[in-house]
């Protein structure tokens, strides 16, 4: 048995875990392990959202055992690594661990370039704990100020400083303008009284954007209440405040976000580092002195071939390199040709709280350069690319929930127009109706069809001439009047292409109906019925509203919808996704149905159910 171990469960531990168990879920000879501390995945790119309260904590994590609920060849293993023996291929952590190929990804860490007193009192933002302890310190602030006396400490309460303004200092500083804004709401404080610093010792903020993108990133952090502070150096960080070149800024809340350096870990290993304790590899993510052991995503120190600096520390390199480990690795496996790592990185993307962003995107020598609500669209389009990646479905349906649904005070890039949201009982009503009169209109049917079974009644009659004669509608088609009535028009394109099916199924060459029209009208009557009993008692309820909504579509198309179609279509859509649930058999089948469900084998696998 060949034992892969992945060191991390970050992006690039992650990702290589998972294309390896799919590149090699027929090799009943390989055990891959995973080991991490923690029994999560934490979206590092996102933590300025729950530190500044915009989304749920919970947004933020994914269980990993979750992540390979579907692949039996993924062990996952809680453990901190101490240290690595490259000879005897063994880690060391609460128990000894064998590898015959060692994935290395733990990682990085908040690094303080040696400026006094930053370790000791600034906070972090580089982990979900970091993120969690500064929403609450944020609040606390705000607790302390609204019951302060003395204007002093009061203004030190209330002022915020972001050290770095590279892409974590600058997304959290938006957010934390959109925060404190709420929270003055909330404790009753002037915002005038807030006082907001992003500051970094080169000259310009997010220096690796175009100009163009930069101006428009600062105009807006203005417009916002941020006082921007560049090319000056941070000599020390106190209790009450950071120096910032000449001046000292009061504050009791500083955050740094001014660079990283690799895990401890990762720095004490006996292999050669370069940069900010990063591993040197080769041009197949190899540590060189040891071939069957790899390094992936803020590990990596590797410069590309005509590249002039090694690959960033981001989540895209993790990504890219990620599938070239793994082929390497399985390569190895099965003696066959390896890959080298030549990164074709997709440009960067930055949010400025939660409706405004920037972004330099596209190929090398063809980047667009976007801001405002089209980059902003597209960092949830990276994001969800990503989620789908690691959790298919679940976690993407989750995101359009947090981001887009479940929203605090409509801090979302589309407001909070898919944030309104009614109390589900109002719908009862409106869903008990909708059964009623689709289990009458099926009903009265049903006793035509068993009054004649040969007259079909759903379907236009031919006229002489052969066409039909859809425009207007017998008494039947609309079920209920004695009367002809006009039906709801249809587009020419669209009644064109549904005569020409409808002659294929539904007529003979000589206008009479063929047996597939009985069937059909058979089948929707059944449908009414079914879905009207289902609508009434509240069973199934989202599906028996898309299928009503469909039913009606299929009798507008067909050219014989009545004006009262109209409702049937708009009740449908309002009770779809389970709106109008509230005292059905809903509340008690679904979950033992969803229960079951997520237990089967193929479900887990892909992720295709919600928590």
């Amino acid at each position: 048995m060949k034992q892969i171990i992945v060191l991390g469960g970050g992006y690039g531990g992650v990702l290589t875990a998972k294309k390896l168990a799919n590149q090699l879920r027929k090799h009943k000879d390989v055990q891959i392990t995973l080991i991490d501390r923690k029994p999560y995945h934490t979206l590092l790119t996102e933590l300025h959202e729950v530190a500044a309260n915009r989304v749920e904590e919970d947004s933020i994590k994914i269980d990993l055992k979750k992540i390979f609920s579907g692949f039996r060849n993924v062990k996952v293993v809680l453990d901190e690594i101490n240290g690595i023996n490259f000879d005897n291929q063994t880690l060391q952590g609460e128990r000894a661990y064998a590898y015959d190929y060692l994935v290395i990804g733990t990682g990085s860490k908040p690094t303080f370039f040696g400026i006094a007193g930053a370790d000791r009192h600034a906070l972090t933002l580089w982990s979900y704990e970091d993120a969690v302890r500064l929403k609450e310190h944020t609040q606390q602030m705000f607790r302390k100020a609204a019951k302060e006396r003395n204007p002093e400490a009061r203004k030190e309460m209330l002022t915020f400083v972001v050290v770095g303004g590279g892409f974590t200092g600058v997304e959290m500083i938006g957010e934390l303008a959109e925060f404190t804004v709420e929270l003055c709401k909330e404790f009753y404080i002037d915002p005038a009284d807030v006082t907001l610093h992003v500051v970094d010792m080169v000259n310009k903020i997010l220096p690796i954007l175009p100009e163009q993108l930069i101006r428009k990133a600062e105009k807006r952090l203005r417009k916002m209440g941020v006082n921007i502070i560049t090319g000056s150096k941070i000599t020390e960080v106190t209790e009450h405040g950071v120096r910032v070149g000449e001046q000292e800024l009061q504050s009791r809340t500083v955050i740094w976000t001014a660079g990283v350096e690799g895990s401890d870990l990762a720095g004490n290993l006996d292999v050669e580092q370069k940069g900010r304790k990063r591993i040197l590899t080769n041009e197949k993510l190899q540590v060189p002195t040891h071939n069957n052991v790899y390094v992936v995503g803020d590990n990596i120190f590797y410069i590309p071939e005509g590249a002039a600096a090694p690959v960033p520390q981001m989540v895209e390199n993790a990504e890219l390199a990620a599938p070239i480990i793994a082929h390497n690795i399985v390569a190895d496996i099965k003696h066959k040709p390896m890959k080298a790592y030549k990164p074709t990185f997709h440009g960067t993307m930055v949010c400025i709280g939660s409706r405004y962003g920037v972004a330099n995107v596209g190929l090398p020598g063809k980047m667009f350069r976007l801001s405002g609500l089209p980059a902003m669209a597209v960092k949830h389009l990276i994001n969800m690319v990503y989620l789908f990646q690691v959790c298919g479905f679940n976690k993407v349906y989750h995101y359009v929930l947090h981001e887009f649904i479940h929203v605090r005070n409509n801090r979302s890039f589309v407001g909070g127009h898919f944030a309104k949201r009614s109390p589900n009982f109002w719908l009862f009503p409106l869903r008990v109706f909708t059964g009623v009169m689709w289990f009458l209109q099926g009903g009265d049917k049903m006793l035509k069809m068993m009054d004649d079974p040969n007259h079909i009644f759903l379907l236009p009659s031919k006229w002489a001439d052969g066409t039909s004669g859809a425009s207007v509608v017998a008494d039947e088609a609309a079920g209920s009047a004695q009367a002809a009535v006009t039906a709801l028009p249809v587009p020419d394109f669209m009644k064109s292409m549904v005569d020409w099916s409808m002659d294929l199924m539904f007529y003979n060459a000589d206008g009479g109906f063929t047996w597939l029209a009985y069937v059909f009208q058979a089948s929707m009557v059944g449908a009414e019925i079914i879905v009207g009993l289902l609508l009434i008692a509240g069973l199934f309820s989202a599906p028996a509203a898309v299928v009503s909504v469909a039913m009606g579509i299929m009798v507008w198309v067909s050219g014989t919808a009545p004006t009262e179609m109209l409702w049937y279509l708009a009740a449908g859509i309002a009770l779809i996704g389970g709106s109008g649930s509230t005292l059905g058999l809903d509340y008690y089948v679904l979950p033992r149905l969803k229960s079951l469900w997520k237990k089967l084998p193929i479900v887990r696998r892909w992720y295709i159910y919600t928590d």
